[in-house]
């Protein structure tokens, strides 16, 4: 592969990943299994979603290989497939709080509140 398709391929890639993210339930699953792996009756539980939603959500997270499954007799168990994606995640929170904290900042300094 040339390095010009090469590098097309990973733009391809790179917005295939930002819209399987552009949803946040499958936001939530991923911080979710930052903790470690968990079983889709875990995730069902602590996300408060029907099992076939969460199984439609996993799906998307699992084609793109953001998250890896392993099978323990009835139990399927979830898992990010690399840590990498949570320390993204992480750093594009971080620029969001900032964003966050600076608008709060300047609605405070137009309102003259301290």
């Amino acid at each position: 592969m040339s390095g010009k398709a090469m590098e097309e391929r990973i733009f391809q890639m790179h917005a295939d990943v930002c819209k399987s993210l552009s949803s946040p339930v499958r936001l939530k699953i991923l911080n979710s299994l930052r903790e470690g792996e968990k079983s889709v009756e875990e995730l069902r539980t602590k996300l408060g979603l029907n099992k076939a939603n969460l199984s439609q959500h996993l799906g998307v997270l699992r084609q793109l290989k953001i998250v890896v499954t392993r099978r323990a007799g009835l139990n399927i168990y979830y898992k990010i497939a690399n840590a990498k994606m949570i320390k993204a995640s992480d750093i594009l929170r971080e620029v969001l709080f900032e964003q966050l904290r600076d608008g709060e900042k300047l609605v405070r300094g137009i309102a003259g509140i301290k």
